[in-house]
């Protein structure tokens, strides 16, 4: 098995979807879009070597997930969103690592604001 190191990494970002996460009414109420990047950890050589699909990880059916996961069950908070996307990840076979960033662009902060982000990584 590769260490931490020697992984690969394969990765989708932008994933962008509209959900209802958040602790106020409105954010509940009328949604908001947000996007999701998602990096990997795994050893492709298998994939490379075989050109198969099935010796790596279908990166096509982790958006789908992450999409699922936004406009899914709201949480009163984007840790917790980003919890369950690394969870669904780390069941992919072969995936040891997962790092997940969430991006809430319109988080009512009160202030001038680029983006609110949650990173998280978790290992299998």
């Amino acid at each position: 098995m590769a260490s931490e190191d020697q992984l690969d990494r394969i990765s989708v970002t932008g994933i962008s979807a509209t959900g209802y996460h958040g602790v106020l009414d409105f954010e509940r109420r009328d949604g908001q879009t947000f996007v999701v990047d998602v990096s990997l950890g795994v050893d492709t050589r298998p994939a490379a070597e075989s050109d198969d699909l099935s010796k790596t990880v279908d990166y096509s059916a982790v958006a789908a997930d992450v999409v699922a996961l936004i406009t899914g069950e709201p949480h009163d908070l984007i840790e917790r969103l980003a919890q369950q996307i690394a969870t669904a990840c780390l069941a992919y076979d072969g995936v040891l690592l997962a790092e997940v960033v969430v991006h809430k662009p319109q988080a009512p902060v009160g202030v001038l604001f680029d983006d609110v982000t949650v990173r998280i990584v978790r290992r299998r």
